[in-house]
Formats: structure tokens, sequence, C-alpha cells
């Protein structure tokens, strides 16, 4: 019997049309003789729907598509999780079952352990980092401080709630000047470079602030370098066991201008507007990342030590900056990257075939070892408790 694995994808993050691509990829990725392929489309509503017309991606170009669809929910019943319509007949069945889960939901509420949450609640295994891993990997603000507590060097960088900024004016401009301009101001939990702002003064830098607090309460500020090399590097695995794929050095054409003064925008990461995208498969990128195999090493060893501190699972995508005096920083991690990251495996002999299957088998070992620890014990608490006068009884 084929193992059924749902894949869930969509979401109302800004990054739904980007999870759209990376899921359609996923399942054509994945082998139709082992499994049973289920697409599970969040909408920005934050419904879940089930239908035939979620294998293919020109129906997303439909706006009636969800008017095609069943609206379900999951349910877990006699140890299945069972996907079960929201309106039912008098004689409605259960549309299907789940055995495991790939969750491509980038940003929002998908990539922030809040689907992971969800998910085991269910007790259903799935691919992505845990609740708390995937959490601290989407909070800018929290992953830093995991990663600095670890000695994992990075750029300078502070941090404030963008409500509290009139009153925190004097304490942003001293931290903006101990950095030192020019900044680059970011949304705290958001991916696709989306938000981000630049500040050449302190003047532009409230401004960004202010921007940047229309897409997230948190905001980061940090020092732009200049004349710097993107590397990223692929992570598979888990805390147990991991590996670091080939890394990429994601660069611009002459003459481009998606990538303003040297930074990767929106439109430079998946295609401008109107054009056909790849997802992040459609990055220009140089692969493997010619900075010679002393370097290479260093950012593999740091990509999975990084994997680790974060206790992440499944692949993830760390991304490295090379400041002009060759420093290696990191800039951020994935949990779920766009397009899963194949294009980072096929030169080192996985195909996104074989990617998919590793998923799986960690999703499952997951799940495995989790059932194996201890969560509750037995007590007597309730025994001795007086429910109407709240207050601890006498045993007798």
């Amino acid at each position: 019997m084929k193992l059924k694995v749902a894949v869930i994808f969509g979401g109302e993050s800004v990054e739904h049309d980007i999870s759209i691509i990376s899921a359609m990829q996923a399942i054509n990725a994945l082998d139709k003789n082992k499994y049973e392929v289920i697409p599970l489309y969040l909408s920005k509503d934050r419904d879940l729907y089930y239908g035939n017309e979620l294998y293919d991606i020109k129906n997303f170009r439909n706006k009636n598509l969800i008017s095609k669809l069943t609206k379900v929910y999951l349910v877990k019943h006699e140890g299945k999780v069972l996907i079960e319509p929201i309106k039912k007949g008098l004689f409605s069945k259960s549309l299907n079952s789940i055995d495991v889960v790939i969750p491509i939901v980038h940003g929002t509420n998908g990539e922030d352990g809040v689907l992971q949450g969800y998910l085991e609640l269910l007790k259903v295994p799935y691919s992505s980092s845990d609740v708390i891993s995937s959490a601290v990997g989407q909070d800018k603000v929290v992953m830093k401080s995991v990663l600095q507590q670890a000695g994992i060097k990075m750029v300078d960088w502070f941090w404030t709630y963008g409500f509290e900024v009139s009153d925190l004016k004097d304490e942003i401009k001293e931290k903006a000047l101990k950095i030192g301009y020019p900044l680059i101001v970011k949304p705290a939990c958001l991916g696709s470079s989306i938000g981000i702002e630049f500040a050449d003064n302190y003047e532009e830098l409230l401004e960004a602030i202010d921007n940047c607090s229309k897409f997230d309460f948190k905001v980061i500020i940090e020092k732009r370098l200049k004349n710097f090399r993107e590397i990223n590097c692929s992570v598979l695995g888990s805390i147990y066991k991991c590996k670091a794929g080939v890394l990429e050095e994601v660069t611009l054409e002459k003459n481009d201008t998606t990538r303003e003064n040297d930074f990767l925008d929106f439109d430079g990461k998946y295609g401008p507007k109107g054009k056909k995208s790849g997802g992040m498969a459609s990055t220009k990128r140089i692969v493997p990342a010619p900075i010679g195999e002393e370097l290479t090493d260093k950012i593999k060893k740091l990509a999975v030590k990084t994997f680790k501190q974060i206790g992440a699972n499944g692949v993830c995508r760390i991304d490295f900056l090379i400041d002009e005096n060759g420093e290696v920083l990191v800039n951020e991690i994935n949990n779920i990257p766009g397009s899963l990251a194949y294009y980072l495996w096929n030169p080192v002999g996985v195909d996104f075939t074989a990617l998919m299957d590793e998923l799986i088998e960690l999703a499952l070992s997951k799940a495995n070892k989790k059932g194996k620890l201890i969560y509750t014990f037995e007590s007597s608490v309730l025994e001795g408790f007086d429910g109407v006068k709240g207050k601890m009884g006498s045993k007798n």
C-alpha cells in the first residue's frame, strides 16, 4: 500500500505565490509509484481546500478556483488523520487519510511554527523543523540572539518594536551611530526580501522603521555591507545527523537592475512580475560557488553548526555574507526554503525525487523519536483538589 503524503501549501503570507510554485515542484518530484500525493491548499483566509484541480499550477490563475474545491479540515480518529469536508451530507465519508505531511508554506503562519503546532496536535509526521525551531528560524531577532549565544558571527545589529520608536528615539539614534550608516532595515519575521528598507541617515532610519512596521511589530536594523558576496548553503537532515549540499553564490548579471546597490530584491529572486518564474531556482547563481576549497569547507561546517544550533529538521537553506575583509557572517536560516533548495542537491547526486524521499524518511524518523519521549506521568494532584472552593483539600 502506498504511503499517503499530503503537501500543504499556500498560506496568507506575502510569499503565498512562491509557496504554490515550490509545492508544485515538490508534487511533481514525488515518486507516484511509492506515494499517493495529496495536495492541500491553504488559502489566504486560512481555509484548507482539497480537490483534483490542485495538481495543476495553471488552475491557480483562475480567480474562481476556490469555488471548484472542497473546504476541509483535518481530524484525528482512531489513530488516523482524516481529511473531512466542512459541509457534510447524511452519508458523507472522509475524503482521504494522511500518513505524513510535507509543509511548504513560506513565511507567516506556515514557516514560523504555527502550522507545525497544528500538525503536532494531530500527531501526524511532518518533514519540516518543529514548532520551536521554526519559530526561532523565522524571527530574525530570536534567531540572531540564539546564534550570538553560540559565538556565530553576524553583521552588527539591533532591534526595536516599531510602535515604541517615538519613546526610544534617542536610544535608536545612539545605537545606529554605534553601528554606523548605511543601515538596512527589515521586518523581523518576513522573507523573500519583502518590506526591506535602507537608511543613510537618522531621518531615513525613522522613516524606514515606520514603513517596516506595516509588515511586522518587530523591526531589525543591521549594518549594510558594501562589496560583499552572498553565499548560500543547504543542509539536509536532523540534529542527529545532517549534511551540507553544494554552495551557491547569488550574483547579478551585468546591467541587472533587480538588485539595487548589491541588494537582491523580490524580483531578483523570483523574476520580475509578468515573467515566468521557477521559484528560487530562477535566481541568478554560480554553482558551485567559486570561493576555494578551504572557504567552502568552513562555510559548510558553519552551516551545519547553525542548523544544529537552531534545532532544525528536514531541508533548510542558510544564507551567508562574506564582507570585504573576508569575514564569513551568517545572514539567516530558511526552514522551508523556496523550491526546497533542490537545485543545491542535484550537483551532489541527490535529485529532487531523492530529496523528497529523504524528507519523508526524516519526518517518520522524527515522529518515531518523539513518540519515545516522556511527556506525562501519573499524579494524584486532582484527588486532593476541591474544585468548588479552589483549595487543596485533605486526603483522608
